[in-house]
Protein backbone atom coordinates (compact mmCIF):
# COMPACT_ATOMS: atom_id res chain seq x y z
CA UNK A 1 0.00 0.00 0.00
CA UNK A 2 2.84 2.38 0.91
CA UNK A 3 4.62 1.62 -2.37
CA UNK A 4 1.37 2.36 -4.21
CA UNK A 5 1.06 5.73 -2.52
CA UNK A 6 4.68 6.58 -3.31
CA UNK A 7 4.11 5.65 -6.95
CA UNK A 8 0.93 7.77 -7.08
CA UNK A 9 2.62 10.85 -5.64
CA UNK A 10 5.68 10.37 -7.86
CA UNK A 11 3.46 10.26 -10.96
CA UNK A 12 1.52 13.29 -9.72
CA UNK A 13 4.76 15.23 -9.14
CA UNK A 14 6.07 14.29 -12.59
CA UNK A 15 2.79 15.37 -14.18
CA UNK A 16 2.90 18.73 -12.36
CA UNK A 17 6.48 19.31 -13.49
CA UNK A 18 5.53 18.52 -17.08
CA UNK A 19 2.63 20.99 -16.92
CA UNK A 20 4.93 23.65 -15.48
CA UNK A 21 7.56 23.12 -18.17
CA UNK A 22 4.86 23.17 -20.84
CA UNK A 23 3.51 26.48 -19.50
CA UNK A 24 6.99 27.99 -19.47
CA UNK A 25 7.53 27.00 -23.10
CA UNK A 26 4.29 28.60 -24.28
CA UNK A 27 5.33 31.62 -26.37
CA UNK A 28 4.35 35.02 -25.03
CA UNK A 29 3.38 36.25 -28.48
CA UNK A 30 0.40 34.69 -30.25
CA UNK A 31 1.21 32.39 -33.14
CA UNK A 32 1.74 34.40 -36.32
CA UNK A 33 1.15 37.75 -34.61
CA UNK A 34 3.01 40.78 -35.90
CA UNK A 35 3.41 44.35 -34.70
CA UNK A 36 0.51 46.40 -36.07
CA UNK A 37 0.63 50.16 -36.53
CA UNK A 38 -2.66 51.59 -35.23
CA UNK A 39 -2.05 55.32 -35.67
CA UNK A 40 0.86 57.70 -36.22
CA UNK A 41 -0.72 61.16 -36.08
CA UNK A 42 1.05 62.32 -32.92
CA UNK A 43 4.21 64.04 -31.72
CA UNK A 44 5.10 61.82 -28.74
CA UNK A 45 2.86 59.09 -27.37
CA UNK A 46 2.94 58.04 -23.71
CA UNK A 47 1.04 56.73 -20.70
CA UNK A 48 -1.32 54.00 -22.01
CA UNK A 49 -4.01 52.87 -19.55
CA UNK A 50 -6.90 50.43 -19.89
CA UNK A 51 -10.39 50.87 -18.48
CA UNK A 52 -12.82 48.18 -17.31
CA UNK A 53 -14.21 47.60 -20.81
CA UNK A 54 -10.79 47.25 -22.43
CA UNK A 55 -10.62 50.71 -24.03
CA UNK A 56 -7.10 52.11 -24.04
CA UNK A 57 -6.27 55.75 -23.34
CA UNK A 58 -2.87 57.29 -24.06
CA UNK A 59 -1.34 60.74 -24.20
CA UNK A 60 0.20 62.96 -26.85
CA UNK A 61 1.89 65.26 -24.39
CA UNK A 62 3.45 67.82 -26.75
CA UNK A 63 -0.03 68.43 -28.20
CA UNK A 64 -1.67 68.47 -24.75
CA UNK A 65 -4.26 65.80 -25.38
CA UNK A 66 -5.48 62.37 -24.28
CA UNK A 67 -6.39 59.90 -27.03
CA UNK A 68 -8.83 56.98 -26.80
CA UNK A 69 -8.65 53.66 -28.65
CA UNK A 70 -12.16 52.15 -28.63
CA UNK A 71 -12.52 48.42 -27.96
CA UNK A 72 -15.84 48.37 -29.85
CA UNK A 73 -14.47 49.17 -33.30
CA UNK A 74 -10.76 49.90 -32.96
CA UNK A 75 -11.24 53.58 -33.75
CA UNK A 76 -8.90 56.23 -32.38
CA UNK A 77 -10.11 59.69 -31.37
CA UNK A 78 -9.23 62.65 -29.17
CA UNK A 79 -10.76 62.11 -25.72
CA UNK A 80 -9.67 65.28 -23.93
CA UNK A 81 -7.93 68.46 -25.08
CA UNK A 82 -6.36 70.29 -23.34
CA UNK A 83 -5.32 67.72 -20.75
CA UNK A 84 -2.96 69.47 -18.36
CA UNK A 85 -0.04 68.13 -20.40
CA UNK A 86 -0.95 64.66 -19.14
CA UNK A 87 1.80 62.06 -19.24
CA UNK A 88 1.29 58.79 -17.34
CA UNK A 89 -2.31 57.56 -16.94
CA UNK A 90 -4.05 54.91 -14.82
CA UNK A 91 -7.65 54.01 -13.99
CA UNK A 92 -8.85 53.72 -10.41
CA UNK A 93 -11.50 51.22 -9.27
CA UNK A 94 -14.30 53.76 -9.66
CA UNK A 95 -13.59 54.24 -13.37
CA UNK A 96 -11.87 57.61 -12.98
CA UNK A 97 -8.87 58.32 -15.16
CA UNK A 98 -5.86 59.44 -13.12
CA UNK A 99 -3.30 61.59 -14.91
CA UNK A 100 0.18 62.90 -14.20
CA UNK A 101 -0.59 66.44 -15.36
CA UNK A 102 2.83 68.02 -15.38
CA UNK A 103 1.86 71.37 -16.93
CA UNK A 104 1.44 72.60 -13.35
CA UNK A 105 3.18 69.64 -11.65
CA UNK A 106 -0.09 68.08 -10.48
CA UNK A 107 -1.89 64.78 -10.16
CA UNK A 108 -5.42 64.80 -11.60
CA UNK A 109 -8.54 62.68 -11.30
CA UNK A 110 -10.76 62.86 -14.38
CA UNK A 111 -14.24 61.43 -13.88
CA UNK A 112 -16.26 59.78 -16.71
CA UNK A 113 -17.88 63.16 -17.48
CA UNK A 114 -14.38 64.69 -17.80
CA UNK A 115 -14.65 66.76 -14.64
CA UNK A 116 -11.19 67.34 -13.20
CA UNK A 117 -10.20 67.16 -9.53
CA UNK A 118 -6.64 68.11 -8.59
CA UNK A 119 -5.48 65.44 -6.13
CA UNK A 120 -1.91 66.66 -5.65
CA UNK A 121 -0.71 70.22 -6.10
CA UNK A 122 2.74 70.35 -4.55
CA UNK A 123 4.52 68.91 -1.53
CA UNK A 124 5.31 70.80 1.67
CA UNK A 125 4.64 74.13 0.00
CA UNK A 126 6.82 73.48 -3.06
CA UNK A 127 6.01 72.52 -6.63
CA UNK A 128 6.73 68.91 -7.53
CA UNK A 129 9.32 68.23 -10.21
CA UNK A 130 6.75 66.80 -12.62
CA UNK A 131 4.67 63.68 -11.87
CA UNK A 132 5.43 61.17 -14.59
CA UNK A 133 4.00 57.70 -14.02
CA UNK A 134 1.65 56.14 -11.47
CA UNK A 135 0.07 52.96 -10.12
CA UNK A 136 -2.99 52.46 -7.90
CA UNK A 137 -2.83 49.89 -5.09
CA UNK A 138 -5.63 47.63 -3.88
CA UNK A 139 -6.73 50.17 -1.27
CA UNK A 140 -6.97 53.03 -3.74
CA UNK A 141 -3.72 54.71 -2.76
CA UNK A 142 -1.58 56.10 -5.57
CA UNK A 143 2.16 55.65 -6.05
CA UNK A 144 3.73 58.11 -8.46
CA UNK A 145 7.20 59.01 -9.68
CA UNK A 146 8.41 62.61 -9.74
CA UNK A 147 11.43 63.07 -12.01
CA UNK A 148 12.57 66.42 -13.39
CA UNK A 149 12.38 66.76 -17.17
CA UNK A 150 12.58 70.40 -18.14
CA UNK A 151 9.59 71.26 -20.35
CA UNK A 152 9.53 74.07 -22.89
CA UNK A 153 6.04 75.07 -21.69
CA UNK A 154 7.26 75.78 -18.14
CA UNK A 155 8.30 79.21 -16.96
CA UNK A 156 10.58 77.73 -14.30
CA UNK A 157 13.98 76.35 -15.20
CA UNK A 158 15.09 74.79 -11.90
CA UNK A 159 13.76 72.30 -9.38
CA UNK A 160 12.04 73.42 -6.20
CA UNK A 161 12.51 69.96 -4.68
CA UNK A 162 16.03 68.63 -5.01
CA UNK A 163 15.30 64.91 -4.75
CA UNK A 164 13.51 62.99 -7.50
CA UNK A 165 11.30 60.64 -5.53
CA UNK A 166 8.48 58.15 -5.40
CA UNK A 167 5.48 59.43 -3.43
CA UNK A 168 2.39 57.69 -2.08
CA UNK A 169 -0.97 59.44 -1.90
CA UNK A 170 -2.99 57.65 0.77
CA UNK A 171 -6.43 56.18 -0.07
CA UNK A 172 -8.12 59.06 1.77
CA UNK A 173 -6.43 61.40 -0.74
CA UNK A 174 -5.38 63.54 2.23
CA UNK A 175 -1.73 62.68 2.89
CA UNK A 176 1.35 62.36 0.68
CA UNK A 177 4.24 60.21 1.89
CA UNK A 178 7.79 59.99 0.59
CA UNK A 179 8.30 56.25 0.07
CA UNK A 180 11.54 56.18 -1.95
CA UNK A 181 14.13 58.92 -2.04
CA UNK A 182 17.37 57.52 -3.45
CA UNK A 183 17.00 57.77 -7.22
CA UNK A 184 18.88 59.50 -9.99
CA UNK A 185 15.67 59.80 -12.03
CA UNK A 186 12.67 57.56 -11.27
CA UNK A 187 10.28 56.95 -14.12
CA UNK A 188 8.25 53.80 -14.88
CA UNK A 189 6.30 52.22 -12.03
CA UNK A 190 3.93 49.26 -11.66
CA UNK A 191 2.73 46.98 -8.87
CA UNK A 192 1.82 43.32 -8.70
CA UNK A 193 -1.90 42.39 -8.72
CA UNK A 194 -1.70 41.04 -5.16
CA UNK A 195 -0.52 44.46 -3.99
CA UNK A 196 2.64 43.10 -2.37
CA UNK A 197 5.39 44.15 -4.79
CA UNK A 198 6.20 47.47 -6.47
CA UNK A 199 8.60 47.80 -9.40
CA UNK A 200 10.24 51.18 -9.97
CA UNK A 201 12.59 52.11 -12.77
CA UNK A 202 15.49 54.46 -12.12
CA UNK A 203 15.98 55.43 -15.73
CA UNK A 204 18.76 57.82 -14.72
CA UNK A 205 20.78 54.96 -13.22
CA UNK A 206 19.70 52.41 -15.88
CA UNK A 207 18.28 50.08 -13.23
CA UNK A 208 14.91 48.75 -12.13
CA UNK A 209 14.18 47.82 -8.52
CA UNK A 210 11.54 45.81 -6.69
CA UNK A 211 10.13 46.65 -3.26
CA UNK A 212 7.86 45.01 -0.74
CA UNK A 213 4.75 47.07 -0.03
CA UNK A 214 3.90 47.43 3.66
CA UNK A 215 0.38 47.67 5.07
CA UNK A 216 0.84 51.42 5.60
CA UNK A 217 2.00 51.95 2.03
CA UNK A 218 5.70 52.34 2.78
CA UNK A 219 8.25 50.43 0.72
CA UNK A 220 10.77 47.97 2.18
CA UNK A 221 13.34 45.42 1.04
CA UNK A 222 14.68 47.26 -2.00
CA UNK A 223 16.19 44.76 -4.44
CA UNK A 224 17.84 45.23 -7.82
CA UNK A 225 15.50 43.58 -10.31
CA UNK A 226 17.42 44.17 -13.55
CA UNK A 227 20.29 46.31 -14.82
CA UNK A 228 18.02 48.23 -17.16
CA UNK A 229 16.02 51.39 -16.77
CA UNK A 230 12.60 51.91 -18.30
CA UNK A 231 10.33 54.72 -19.41
CA UNK A 232 7.15 52.79 -18.70
CA UNK A 233 6.26 49.25 -17.68
CA UNK A 234 3.53 46.66 -17.25
CA UNK A 235 2.98 43.11 -15.99
CA UNK A 236 1.26 40.05 -17.42
CA UNK A 237 -0.62 37.23 -15.70
CA UNK A 238 2.53 35.07 -15.59
CA UNK A 239 4.33 37.67 -13.47
CA UNK A 240 6.55 38.82 -16.34
CA UNK A 241 7.68 42.46 -16.31
CA UNK A 242 7.71 44.49 -19.54
CA UNK A 243 10.24 47.33 -19.76
CA UNK A 244 10.58 49.91 -22.52
CA UNK A 245 13.28 51.92 -24.24
CA UNK A 246 14.74 50.18 -27.27
CA UNK A 247 11.58 48.30 -28.06
CA UNK A 248 9.98 46.21 -25.30
CA UNK A 249 12.10 43.85 -23.19
CA UNK A 250 10.36 41.19 -21.10
CA UNK A 251 11.78 39.68 -17.91
CA UNK A 252 10.38 36.86 -15.83
CA UNK A 253 9.79 37.34 -12.10
CA UNK A 254 13.38 36.25 -11.40
CA UNK A 255 14.75 39.09 -13.52
CA UNK A 256 15.79 36.88 -16.44
CA UNK A 257 15.23 38.23 -19.94
CA UNK A 258 12.80 36.00 -21.84
CA UNK A 259 11.72 38.15 -24.79
CA UNK A 260 12.58 41.25 -26.78
CA UNK A 261 10.00 42.92 -29.01
CA UNK A 262 11.68 45.29 -31.47
CA UNK A 263 9.82 48.43 -32.49
CA UNK A 264 10.85 50.41 -35.56
CA UNK A 265 11.23 53.69 -33.68
CA UNK A 266 14.10 55.48 -31.93
CA UNK A 267 12.35 55.16 -28.56
CA UNK A 268 9.56 53.10 -27.06
CA UNK A 269 7.95 55.01 -24.21
CA UNK A 270 5.32 52.82 -22.61
CA UNK A 271 3.21 49.69 -22.78
CA UNK A 272 0.01 48.14 -21.41
CA UNK A 273 -2.45 45.34 -22.10
CA UNK A 274 -5.90 46.20 -23.44
CA UNK A 275 -8.79 44.99 -25.55
CA UNK A 276 -11.80 42.95 -24.45
CA UNK A 277 -9.72 40.11 -22.97
CA UNK A 278 -6.59 42.20 -22.29
CA UNK A 279 -4.55 39.94 -24.56
CA UNK A 280 -3.51 42.78 -26.85
CA UNK A 281 -0.28 44.58 -26.01
CA UNK A 282 -0.49 48.32 -26.71
CA UNK A 283 2.82 50.05 -27.29
CA UNK A 284 3.42 53.81 -27.45
CA UNK A 285 6.56 54.76 -29.37
CA UNK A 286 7.50 58.24 -30.59
CA UNK A 287 4.66 59.44 -32.88
CA UNK A 288 2.78 56.14 -32.98
CA UNK A 289 0.59 53.56 -31.28
CA UNK A 290 1.18 49.87 -32.02
CA UNK A 291 -0.51 46.62 -31.01
CA UNK A 292 0.62 43.01 -30.74
CA UNK A 293 -1.55 39.96 -30.03
CA UNK A 294 -0.35 37.92 -27.07
CA UNK A 295 -0.93 34.53 -25.42
CA UNK A 296 -0.73 36.17 -21.98
CA UNK A 297 -2.98 38.90 -20.66
CA UNK A 298 -2.79 41.96 -18.44
CA UNK A 299 -3.35 42.06 -14.70
CA UNK A 300 -4.90 45.42 -13.90
CA UNK A 301 -7.06 45.25 -10.80
CA UNK A 302 -10.23 45.48 -12.88
CA UNK A 303 -9.72 41.81 -13.87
Amino acid sequence: MKNGKRLFFSVLLLFSMMLSLSAQKTPLIADGAKITLVASDYTFTEGPAVDQEGNVFFTDQPNDRIIKWAVSDGSVSVYMEPSGRANGLYFDRQGNLLACADEKFQLWRIDPKKNVTVLVDGFEGKNLNGPNDLWVDLKGGIYFTDPFYKRDYWERTEKEIKNERVYYLTPSMEKIKIVANDFVRPNGIVGSPDGKTLYVSDIGAKKTYSYNISEDGYLTNKQLFVDMGSDGMTLDNKGNVYLTGKGVTVFNSAGEQIQHIPIDQNWTANVTFGGKDQKTLFITAMNSLYTLQMNVHGVTHQN
